[in-house]
C-alpha cells in the first residue's frame, strides 16, 4: 500500500535496466509517482541484446544451489531472492501473458526465446500504471539537494521524495551502462569496489600461426580444471571458443571469477585442458602409444581418440616439439594440457562487471545507502558478480524490488 499523505509522493529511478524497471513497477503498484530517467534513447537495450539468441531469464535448479551461484556475497543476495525467486520469476512472466519452458541444462527460457515481447508487455503495464518515462536524461549527481540531468532540452534539476539508482555496472557502454557513475557516488562519501570484468574472456597470446589458423574455432566435449575463489580444484566440462588473442565462451566465463582474481594475485592463472573428457587416461596412452606405422602422429589422434582441427593445433602449440614426439607426454598433455590465462579482456567486452557499491555502505534491510537518506541502490551497479545461466538477470529483477521496498518504507516514514 502507498503511504498515507496529502500529496502524491513521488520516486525517481534512474537506469532503465531490469532492476530499475522492476523497481519502478513494485513503486506504481503501490501508488506512488514513479519517473524514470535513463541517458539512452530507449529502455532494456542491454536486454534486448542479451536476449538476442535465446532469453535466459532465470534456473530451475535447487533453491539452495541456486543461492550458492554469487560466491562471497550469496548470504548478501539471499534475502532479495527470498523475496523473489526463480519460481517468482516465471509466475511474474506468466502474469505478463509470457510463457515460460525449463531447457534440458536446467535454465529457462521464455516460449518464444526473445526478450522483444516480454520487453513490450512489461512497458504496457509499466505505462498503464502511470510510470513516467523520460529518455536521453544523463544523470550528473546532485545539487543543493535535487537531481541533475543532462537533457537534450539542456541540464535540468529533479526533486524526488526517493531515489533509487539502477544504473548497472560498467560493460557494453555503448548500451548505457558505462559506470561514470562511480564518481558521482565516490564523491558523496559512498564506498564503491573498483569495477573488474566479469563473465568475460582472457588472453593467451597466441602464437601468429596458430591465432590465423584456428582464431573463432569451438572446442566442444572439453574440460578445464582450476582452482576456484577457496583455493579448491574445480572440474568443468562444456565448451569455448579460441579467439585471436585468447579464450572466451561459457565454460570460461563460468570459472573467470576466480581466474581474475588469481591473475589479480599471481599476475596469471594457469588452467588445464582435458582434450578428451571422454576418455580415460589409460585409454588415451594406450591410443597413443599405439603402432601407427606410416602415418603421421596427427592423422594417428585423430583415427585413436578424434583429435583434429584446433584440438591438434593446441597440442602443438602448448607443448614442445619433444613433448609432441614423446607419447607420454603427449598422452599427458591430452588429458591435462596447461595454458596460462595472461589477463581479463577488458570490462567493456564483458558480459557483466563485478564490483561496485560496497554491501557495508548499504543498509542491508533496506539497500538504502548510508551516506545519502533517501536514496537506494538494486542491480549490478551492487558489489556481486554470478555466471551466466539466468543468475545475473534473476538478482537484478529481485534486487529491484527490493529497493522499492525499502523506498516504500522510507516515504513511509516521511509521513509519520
Amino acid at each position: 500500500m502507498a503511504p498515507s499523505t496529502s500529496r502524491t509522493l513521488r520516486v525517481a529511478v534512474i537506469g532503465g535496466g531490469p532492476a530499475g524497471l522492476m523497481a519502478a513497477e513494485v513503486l506504481s503498484q503501490a501508488g506512488v509517482r514513479v519517473d524514470l530517467y535513463d541517458a539512452m534513447a530507449s529502455v532494456g537495450r542491454k536486454f534486448l541484446l542479451a536476449g538476442k539468441g535465446g532469453m535466459n531469464i532465470t534456473h530451475a535448479e535447487p533453491a539452495a544451489d541456486f543461492a550458492q551461484r554469487y560466491g562471497a556475497r550469496a548470504a548478501d543476495v539471499a534475502p532479495w531472492l527470498a523475496q523473489f525467486d526463480a519460481q517468482a520469476v516465471r509466475d511474474w512472466m506468466t502474469g505478463l501473458g509470457i510463457g515460460s519452458f525449463v531447457g534440458t541444462s536446467g535454465r529457462v527460457f521464455p516460449t518464444e526465446m526473445k526478450a522483444a515481447p516480454l520487453l513490450r508487455a512489461w512497458l504496457h503495464r509499466l505505462r498503464a500504471a502511470g510510470v513516467q518515462f523520460h529518455m536521453r536524461h544523463r544523470w550528473l549527481g546532485w545539487h543543493a539537494g535535487q537531481l541533475r540531468f543532462a537533457s537534450p532540452d539542456g541540464e535540468q534539476l529533479v526533486q524526488a521524495d526517493a531515489v533509487i539508482l539502477a544504473l548497472g555496472g560498467a560493460s557494453w557502454a555503448r548500451l548505457g551502462s558505462d559506470g561514470a557513475w562511480v564518481g558521482l557516488l565516490a564523491n558523496q562519501a559512498v564506498a564503491v569496489a573498483p569495477l573488474a570484468p566479469s563473465n568475460c574472456g582472457f588472453d593467451v597470446g597466441w602464437s601468429a600461426h596458430f591465432s590465423a589458423l584456428h582464431a573463432g574455432a569451438p572446442l566442444t566435449t572439453v574440460a578445464i580444471e582450476s582452482t576456484d575463489a577457496l583455493g579448491c580444484q574445480v572440474r568443468r566440462q562444456g565448451q569455448f571458443v579460441i579467439t585471436a588473442g585468447g579464450v572466451e565462451g561459457s565454460l570460461i566465463y563460468a570459472l573467470s571469477a576466480a581466474l581474475r582474481e588469481q591473475i589479480a594475485a599471481h599476475g596469471s592463472a594457469t588452467i588445464y585442458l582435458d582434450l578428451a573428457p571422454d576418455f580415460s587416461a589409460q585409454r588415451v596412452a594406450a591410443d597413443v602409444a599405439h603402432p601407427r606405422g606410416a602415418r603421421s602422429m596427427s592423422s594417428h589422434l585423430q583415427s585413436r581418440l578424434g583429435i583434429k582441427g584446433v584440438k591438434s593445433g593446441l597440442l602443438r602449440e602448448c607443448l614442445t616439439k619433444a613433448q609432441f614426439a614423446d607419447p607420454h607426454e603427449l598422452a599427458a598433455g591430452i588429458k591435462r594440457l596447461p595454458l596460462v590465462l595472461l589477463r581479463a579482456r577488458p570490462i567493456d567486452e564483458a558480459i557483466s562487471s563485478a564490483g561496485g557499491i560496497r554491501f557495508e555502505a548499504m543498509a542491508a534491510d533496506t539497500l538504502m545507502l548510508r551516506a545519502l537518506p533517501g536514496v537506494f541502490a538494486a542491480g549490478e551497479m551492487i558489489d556481486w558478480e554470478a555466471p551466466t545461466g539466468g543468475y545475473l538477470l534473476t538478482a537484478c529483477f529481485a534486487s529491484g524490488r527490493a529497493a522499492a521496498r525499502g523506498a516504500l518504507a522510507w516515504l513511509a516514514g516521511l509521513t509519520v
